[in-house]
């Protein structure tokens, strides 16, 4: 039996992030890097990627692909299942973590175009990755798809309507991938909650106070803090465990399902 440390290491394993450049994209870039993987940074801003690249692969010695792609594009997508294979010849971890949630005045003043693209990056985009990443590493050696969601699927407000719905469909997609490509690929999902990430910076304090009154741990998160999850659900660790959603969220939501 292999001792416990040794069923996180991700060594001669491929990984590949969307949004990875930066928040907690970065994060499990970097915590994949370090625990043996080679990874694939996917983000549109391509300069934002290559930094990155540039810094794993200092620190590492891991090699670190910088990818541009807008997962909201489904050729897009394709062509990520098509630059990643072709470099690497497999994948073994695919983090969908792309996303945004603009803001808007009122519900009524969300137009038809915003409203498709919060659905095609966080939720189009997930899928079409998960469907070509997924039926290729059925057919290999399996894998595991690691889907990043927020606590807006199970209690959004009116200002994460669009967001929100579509990362509860991002739920359901995992638990449709789990059946499909098991038993050789694992998909789940991780539930943010809120995290201190370069988008908190455009908090109000009063939004960052009200934090310490609506978390039982009293404060966001740090993007390093959701590494672990991500680390047992990427590795060997997590062996028995598909179609599952983990809550990382300080208590915001306890109790719900």
């Amino acid at each position: 039996m292999s001792a416990p440390a040794d069923l996180f290491d991700l060594t001669g394993k491929v990984a590949t992030i969307t949004g990875g450049s930066r928040g907690i994209g970065k994060q499990l870039a970097l915590a994949f890097a370090r625990s043996g993987a080679d990874v694939v940074i996917a983000s549109r801003k391509i300069e934002n990627c290559e930094a990155l690249a540039a810094q794993i692969t200092e620190e590492t010695g891991r090699r670190a692909l910088p990818v541009a792609c807008h997962v909201g594009h489904w050729d897009a997508c394709d062509e990520l299942t098509e630059t990643v294979y072709g470099e690497f010849g497999r994948c073994d971890i695919l983090v969908n973590n792309a996303g945004m949630s603009p803001l808007y005045d009122a519900l009524v003043d969300v137009t038809e175009a915003l409203y498709d693209k919060v659905m095609n990056v966080n939720l189009r985009g997930p899928f079409r990755l998960s469907a070509t990443f997924g039926q290729r590493m059925a057919a290999g050696d399996g894998g595991s798809i690691i889907n990043i969601s927020s606590i807006a699927a199970e209690r959004p407000t009116p200002n994460e309507a669009a967001y929100g719905a579509a990362k509860a469909g991002l739920h359901a997609l995992t638990k449709s991938f789990a059946r499909e490509y098991s038993p050789t690929v694992r998909v789940n999902c991780i539930m943010p909650g809120a995290f201190l990430t370069d988008i908190s910076a455009a908090w109000t304090p009063e939004m960052i106070a009200g934090l310490e009154q609506a978390v039982p741990l009293g404060r966001g998160g740090q993007p390093e803090e959701i590494v672990g999850a991500a680390l047992y659900l990427a590795s060997d660790a997590s062996s028995y465990t598909t179609g599952s959603v983990i809550k990382v969220d300080g208590g915001a939501i306890y109790g719900t399902s």
